[in-house]
């Protein structure tokens, strides 16, 4: 699912010349998977009280399939387009049945274990750029997608074998009031919207316009351009693994406020680099801040709520940040083609997280924020 929504990052050059369009045009295009990945999340929260997350989990590698398949053969940008927000849709649905499922089968260990699932969805954005830049030196950008429906249709067949030979299908049960747990819970999902909202509004547009960034504004070659957005994906592999691990141990507010202060400053460096070596160093900066927010923001979150409202309230806050963040790419396309250059953009932007960080140490010190670590602040377990 991972792989699906990240692929797009060093498939810029191609579509954009494939389709005859321009920047602004295709950082749009990219911010339509993210805004599926946003848009089915609040609604799935509620079909989750309808159906077992098995089954929806089945369902978003249909989904999958079909939307990668639709991208492969589309020959307008406004298939491409539909098939980009389909398949968004399907990573976003995938996400919402899997994450909460993860803390009920572990709560003591919350965050290890969701640690443990996003180094394995990071493990897929990491091989993303190389392996579409294998692809693309011997066949085209569709067949990239034409790899990814083939793999969806395997994946949809081996889940449902393994439910047809386990208990899952028997034992499990639909999650329960939606709009109740929303209501109940909403100070926290508001928390989590600030936490995340403006740092991944940023990644958004940050990450998808890595490559041509590079390329353009500090003379990298586009392979070399590639390969540190690998490494920035890479660098979210040990964030994922012991981000998640740290997250159980550390005050979790205070935690969370150093890595969104770790990001500010890196892509401020960034703006700045311009030697190669300095350039790789950032980006693995980059890369383990942002994926260490991650399991650490779902730590926070997952742990302040009863097992009873998990689901639900978990499908409301990813979908309303994810509604912010998913305009990050179409915002950073729009203004560098209003004439606005890359290193202004950023700037502004981490100038932007660097405010909401201290608004949210403000709320922290004065006991203002809600959640499950508030009382233990500084002890570590």
């Amino acid at each position: 699912m991972n792989f699906g929504r990240t692929v797009f990052a060093p498939l810029l050059e191609p579509l954009t010349v494939a389709f005859g369009t321009d920047q602004a045009t295709i950082g749009i295009l990219v911010s339509l998977v993210w805004l599926g990945t946003a848009i089915p999340r609040i609604p799935m929260g509620y079909i989750l009280t309808h159906i077992p997350r098995y089954q929806a989990v089945l369902a978003t590698g249909v989904i999958l399939a079909g939307s990668s398949a639709v991208i492969a053969f589309a020959q307008s940008l406004v298939v491409l387009q539909l098939g980009t927000f389909l398949l968004g849709v399907a990573s976003g649905a995938y996400f919402v049945a899997a994450v909460p499922l993860i803390a009920e089968l572990y709560p003591n260990a919350v965050g290890r274990t969701v640690g443990i699932h996003g180094t394995a969805a990071q493990l897929a954005a990491v091989l993303a750029p190389t392996i579409v830049v294998g692809i693309l030196l011997i066949s085209s950008w569709r067949m990239v997608f034409v790899v990814l429906a083939v793999s969806a249709v395997i994946f949809s067949i081996v889940l449902a074998t393994v439910v047809r030979g386990s208990r899952i299908a028997d034992e499990a049960v639909p999650d329960h009031a939606f709009l109740s747990a929303v209501r109940a819970h909403w100070r926290l999902i508001a928390t989590g919207l600030l936490m995340v909202g403006a740092a991944g509004f940023l990644w958004q547009g940050l990450f998808n316009f890595y490559v041509v960034y590079l390329n353009t504004v500090k003379g990298v070659s586009t392979t070399t351009a590639n390969l540190l957005l690998t490494v920035v994906f890479a660098a979210g592999l040990p964030a994922f693994w012991f981000g998640g691990r740290l997250a159980d141990r550390l005050p979790i507010v205070p935690y969370i406020l150093a890595i969104l202060t770790g990001f500010v400053i890196s892509v401020g460096a960034l703006t700045y680099a311009g030697r190669l070596v300095a350039l790789i160093i950032i980006s693995v900066s980059i890369g383990y801040s942002i994926h260490s927010l991650f399991p650490a923001l779902d730590t926070y979150f997952l742990n302040s709520l009863p097992d009873e409202s998990r689901g639900v309230a978990y499908a409301a806050f990813t979908g309303l940040s994810l509604l912010v963040e998913a305009n990050g790419t179409a915002a950073v396309g729009l203004l560098t083609e209003a004439g606005y250059q890359f290193n202004v953009v950023f700037l502004a932007l981490a100038s932007l997280v660097g405010c909401v960080v201290l608004v949210l140490a403000g709320l922290y010190l004065t006991d203002r924020l809600p959640g499950a670590h508030r009382e233990s602040r500084w002890s570590i377990e």
